[in-house]
């Protein structure tokens, strides 16, 4: 059973031939290509929400600087 679903998207034309450009020259099909465009796009997401995350803590916190990170935790240690 095949494990990939065919989609349709729609791309300008411009970045369809640099897509095609770089498949060419890496020797790899537009598909993965695309496939690892979107999934470094994901990731990224992924890793920006994280980060809005971990600020948002560190601000409840107080935490401005490294040295503030050192702060606390000598503060947890003792």
């Amino acid at each position: 059973m095949r494990q990939s679903k065919v989609v349709t998207v729609s791309i300008p034309p411009r970045l369809l031939r640099k897509a095609e450009r770089l498949a060419q020259k890496e020797q790899r099909t537009k598909s993965e290509v695309v496939r690892d465009a979107l999934r470094l796009y994901l990731n990224l997401q992924s890793d920006k929400g994280f980060r809005l995350a971990v600020r948002r803590r560190a601000r409840a916190l107080q935490i401005q600087s490294e040295a503030d990170v050192e702060r606390i935790v000598d503060e947890v240690r003792k």
